[in-house]
């Protein structure tokens, strides 16, 4: 059990549909220590993927951690429903092959489907559903038919959906819980001022081709979104901003019939009618990889049709970048023809940037955002680590594949490259790329956070006038250094004081060399410097 927990076990006798079985019950945990609400290290990026907890004082401390550095925004992964079918012993077993997902029914789900069987005349399909989260009464809908029980330390529910309480075929979901993350998450999230955003259940993989849902359990996935959704409506206050569509698709041109573009509008359209103005995030992914990938003029066309699923409600398409898993590097117009990084090597090989890929992420983020959609917000979705681990790197190593640390200097090209774009940053994630450390005396992502949020990021600039607008975070009181390559190769370089988002005047130079048409902006503040690179316009 979690430290902090003081435990008293009594014998309990509950029902688990039809059986009998005692259980210790939690009856009081001390409290947790008092929240700390300050904000010590605001860094760019502002939403984080987390993992819900079902210890409510780590959910606090992982909630002040985020907020710490300037977290406003919390993404959940939703749980995936998952198909079973029943062997010659009566136990449940996921179509995809050995799972322990029905183990929670203390039998393999043979007592949760029996009774189940003996409750209605016709089941259609079994499915398992193991969640981080405990919902409210008004999530059974059906006297008799569905049921909750708390065994073992953990909570069950047998769902059966169907036409009506009263008519079938039904489909049974069991539905098995280690304790209220998802809640405890939103409880903490409203403390610290924050958002949340949980997510749908996820459809079932198609089994030949998992990068797809399988539609033929639409019905099941929408008829459980809608009791889920129900449930949260009731439930949960303030702090829930939406949900989070957890099937992820590439932000390209779609084919005619696409089924995960079916899925985002079934279930989508349930959103809207039980979460009238919630908002709906995906986070679809960017691909430049010539072998596999497609090139930036594909991207708006794709962006429009993740748009047109929305269905009524507001939405974020928070893109991923790409990075963290080599799908596209981060890097200005002058790099081009230049290696690719070394961490990217063994993703596409030892080739220049150029011969792996058919851009860079400021590119494609740049056309998602030439043709805005009504009631769409374009976010970036940084990946915060390394395609894969080096040696002496921490990272996550379960699930495959396996990942590494990036540094905040890499994070740091990331939002700048996506800076003109997009509305907000989030990332994913948390855990483990900002908490994990190779040994206590090794500092974490998050460290490095603290130690360097203030480094001065040049987002955005452009030509106004006999000058330019320089914005971007940390440049009050630093100065511009504005270099430029000339005709034979000599650069050029003027310093400009300057606040945040000045415009400094810089006539167009004369003699820029036509194959480098960029200039290199870089700003100093306080010893400290970061520099972007940006054509003419």
């Amino acid at each position: 059990m979690a430290p902090g927990w003081i435990l008293r076990a009594v014998a309990a006798v509950v029902t688990l549909f039809g059986t009998v079985v005692a259980v210790s019950t939690v009856l009081r945990a001390e409290a947790c220590p008092e929240r700390d609400t300050r904000v010590s290290a605001p860094y760019a990026i502002t939403g984080y993927w987390v993992v819900p907890r079902s210890d409510p004082c780590v959910t606090r401390r992982v909630v002040e951690a985020v907020h710490d550095v300037g977290g406003d925004t919390l993404v959940t992964f939703g749980p995936r429903l998952a198909p079973a079918t029943v062997d010659g012993r009566g136990r449940l077993v996921s179509e995809g092959g050995p799972d322990p997902f029905f183990t929670g029914c203390l039998d393999g789900g043979r007592t949760c489907y029996q009774a189940a069987r003996a409750a209605v005349p016709e089941i259609r399909r079994v499915y398992g559903y193991v969640v981080g989260e405990l919902f409210g009464d008004g999530i059974l809908r059906c006297p008799g038919l569905d049921k909750k029980i708390e065994s073992r330390g953990r909570t069950y529910y047998r769902l059966l959906l169907g036409r009506s309480c009263a008519r079938g075929p039904y489909d049974l979901v069991l539905v098995s819980s280690d304790g209220d993350g998802v809640g405890n998450m939103v409880a903490e999230a409203a403390a610290y001022g924050m958002k949340v955003f949980p997510g749908l259940p996820a459809a079932p993989q198609d089994v030949k081709r998992p990068w797809l849902p399988d539609l033929a359990h639409l019905g099941a996935v929408t008829a459980l979104t809608e009791r889920v959704l129900t449930d949260y409506r009731t439930r949960f206050g303030a702090s829930f901003a939406g949900v989070y569509q957890s099937f992820e698709l590439a932000v390209k041109r779609r084919p005619r019939v696409d089924p995960v573009l079916s899925l985002y509008k079934a279930q989508h359209a349930v959103a809207a009618r039980v979460l009238p103005g919630k908002k709906i995030l995906v986070s679809p992914y960017f691909d430049a990889r010539r072998t596999t990938g497609y090139p930036p003029a594909l991207v708006a066309e794709g962006f429009a049709a993740i748009a047109g699923t929305r269905q009524g409600l507001p939405m974020a398409i928070a893109v991923q970048d790409g990075r963290g898993t080599g799908k596209l590097p981060v890097h200005g117009p002058e790099a081009v023809d230049a290696p690719v990084d070394p961490r990217l090597a063994p993703v596409v090989g030892n080739v220049t940037n150029r011969q792996a890929y058919h851009g860079a992420t400021r590119e494609y983020f740049a056309a998602a955002a030439a043709v805005p959609q009504p009631g769409v917000e374009l976010w970036a979705n940084t990946e915060s680590f390394e395609p894969s681990p080096v040696a002496g790197e921490c990272g996550r190593s379960d699930p495959q594949p396996l990942r590494g640390r990036t540094t905040k200097k890499r994070l740091d090209s990331q939002v700048m490259a996506v800076g003109p774009y997009v509305t907000k940053v989030i990332t994913y994630g948390w855990d483990p790329f900002f908490t994990c450390q190779q040994s206590w005396m090794t500092p974490s992502l998050s460290d490095d956070l603290h130690a360097s949020w203030d480094d001065p990021l040049v987002l955005h600039a452009y030509r106004q006038g006999d000058g330019l607008v320089v914005d971007g975070r940390n440049l009050e009181g630093g100065t511009v250094r504005i270099a430029y390559a000339q005709t034979g190769g000599r650069v050029r370089t003027v310093g400009v004081p300057r606040g945040r988002a000045a415009w400094v005047p810089f006539a167009p130079p004369g003699d820029l060399d036509p194959g480098r048409p960029w200039l290199y902006l870089t700003v100093v503040n306080g010893g400290r410097a970061s520099t972007n690179a940006y054509v003419l316009r």
